[in-house]
C-alpha cells in the first residue's frame, strides 16, 4: 500500500495484526507486518480474489494497545535499572510483544530479589504519574542528545531522529508507545537470568498480564494454605511439614537399613563357595535401593564374597554385581563384568570395580542375564 496505520516489525517490536476491507467488502486478515527495504509490507492470511484499489486498513487496536504498554514499560524500566544499579546499564536488545516482553541490558552479576523489588515499585511509581508522551520526530542527533537522549548501543541513526520522553525517560525510539504512562495500568517482573557474559535479561509483563499474575501467585498461596490445613502464616506451616517430613524420612531410612540387614542375614546363610569364595544370588523383586543397600551390607561384613542381583521391579529388568574388596584386590571388575550381562536385557550399566547396576527394557532377558552374572561371578 502507498500509506498504512500498520506498524511495521523492527527494534525488538512485533508487527501490527488487523484486517485490510475492499471496496468490495472482500475481507483479508493480516497476521503480520514487516519492514523489507524501507517498505512495510502486510503479510496476509491469503491473496486478494478481486483487482480492487482501495483497501481500508483497519489495526487491531487492543492488541496495539499491548505492544505499546509493554514498549513504553521498557523504557521506565531502563530508567528504574539506570537508577538502581548505574549508569553503566545499557540496553542490549528487547522483545516486545502483546503479551509480555524481555529486556536485556549490560550489569556485570545478577540482580538481587531486593533490588529486583525496588525497580518494580519504581516503574510502577512512574506509571502512576501518568506522565504523557513528548515527541520530537525530527531532532537532529545533537538536539537529541542536548534533550539527554538514550540511544541504542549499536544501533545507526540517521540525520533526523525520534525522540520520546516520558517524565525523565528520554530515547531514541521508533516504535509505538502508551499516550500516558497510566495507559500501563501496572507492571510486574517475572524473571531475572544471564543470557551473556556481561548481560542480563528481565522478562515481564504489564495490564491484564501483571493483574492475572498476580491471581496465580494468590491462587497458589490458597491453594497452599488449603493443603496445610488453612494456616494464616503458610511460611511456619510449610517449615513444620519440611520438618515432619525429613524425621518421617530418617525414620524410613533407618527401618530399611534394618530390612538390608535382615535380608542380608538370609541371603548369606544360603550362599554357595566356588573357586574359593561365596556367592550370594538374589532374585526376589525388591525395590532396586533396597537392593543396594544390602549389597553394601554384604560389602561391608562379608569377606570373598560375590554378589549378584537379577530381579523385575516396575516391569523393568535390574541388575547388581557386587565383589568384596579382596577379589577387586585380586582383579575383579564389577562395571566392567556386569556390561555383557546387561546385553541380554538390552539395557547398559555402570559403577565401580567393586560395584555395578544395570536396568535394561527386555525382562525376559534376565534368566540369560543372571547365568551370565553367575558365571563370570563364579571365576
Amino acid at each position: 500500500f502507498d500509506k498504512t496505520p500498520f506498524y511495521g516489525e523492527m527494534g525488538g517490536q512485533v508487527g501490527d495484526t488487523g484486517t485490510a476491507v475492499s471496496q468490495s467488502g472482500e475481507v483479508l486478515n493480516i497476521v503480520n507486518t514487516i519492514k523489507e527495504n524501507n517498505l512495510t509490507i502486510h503479510i496476509a492470511d491469503r491473496l486478494p480474489e478481486g483487482d480492487d484499489k482501495v483497501y481500508d486498513l483497519k489495526v487491531d487496536v487492543c492488541r496495539r494497545c499491548a505492544v505499546s504498554a509493554n514498549h513504553t514499560a521498557t523504557h521506565l524500566l531502563d530508567f528504574a535499572l539506570r537508577e538502581a544499579l548505574g549508569t553503566h546499564v545499557e540496553q542490549k536488545g528487547s522483545y516486545v510483544c502483546a503479551d509480555y516482553f524481555r529486556f536485556d541490558f549490560s550489569h556485570f552479576e545478577k540482580v538481587s530479589p531486593e533490588v529486583l523489588r525496588q525497580v518494580e515499585r519504581r516503574v510502577n511509581e512512574l506509571i502512576r504519574l501518568d506522565n504523557h508522551i513528548e515527541e520530537h520526530r525530527e531532532a537532529t542527533m545533537d538536539e537529541a542528545k542536548a534533550m539527554g537522549a538514550i540511544a541504542l548501543f549499536g544501533e545507526k541513526y540517521g540525520d533526523k531522529v525520534r525522540v520520546v520522553k516520558f517524565g525523565d525517560s528520554v530515547e531514541l525510539c521508533g516504535g509505538v508507545h502508551a499516550h500516558s504512562t497510566g495507559n500501563i495500568g501496572s507492571f510486574r517482573i517475572i524473571s531475572e537470568g544471564a543470557v551473556a557474559a556481561g548481560v542480563r535479561r528481565i522478562e515481564a509483563v504489564t495490564g491484564l498480564a501483571a493483574e492475572t499474575s498476580v491471581e496465580k501467585l494468590e491462587d497458589t498461596v490458597a491453594e497452599l494454605k488449603s493443603i496445610v490445613g488453612g494456616s494464616g502464616d503458610l511460611t511456619a506451616a510449610i517449615n513444620k511439614l519440611i520438618a515432619q517430613n525429613a524425621a518421617y524420612k530418617k525414620t524410613i531410612e533407618e527401618a530399611e537399613k534394618q530390612k538390608a540387614k535382615a535380608l542380608k542375614k538370609e541371603l548369606a546363610a544360603s550362599a554357595e563357595t566356588v573357586n574359593g569364595h561365596k556367592l550370594i544370588v538374589l532374585t526376589e523383586s525388591l525395590d532396586p535401593a533396597l537392593v543396594r543397600n544390602i549389597a553394601l551390607e554384604i560389602g561391608k561384613e562379608e569377606g570373598s564374597v560375590a554378589f549378584v542381583a537379577a530381579f523385575e521391579f516396575n516391569e523393568r529388568p535390574q541388575l547388581l554385581l557386587l565383589y568384596s574388596q579382596d577379589l577387586v584386590s585380586a582383579g575383579k571388575n564389577a562395571s566392567t563384568d556386569i556390561k555383557a550381562a546387561a546385553k541380554e536385557i538390552l539395557g547398559g550399566g555402570g559403577g565401580n570395580a567393586q560395584m555395578a547396576s544395570a536396568g535394561g527394557k527386555n525382562v525376559s532377558g534376565l534368566a540369560a542375564a543372571l547365568k551370565a552374572l553367575k558365571e563370570i561371578a563364579s571365576k
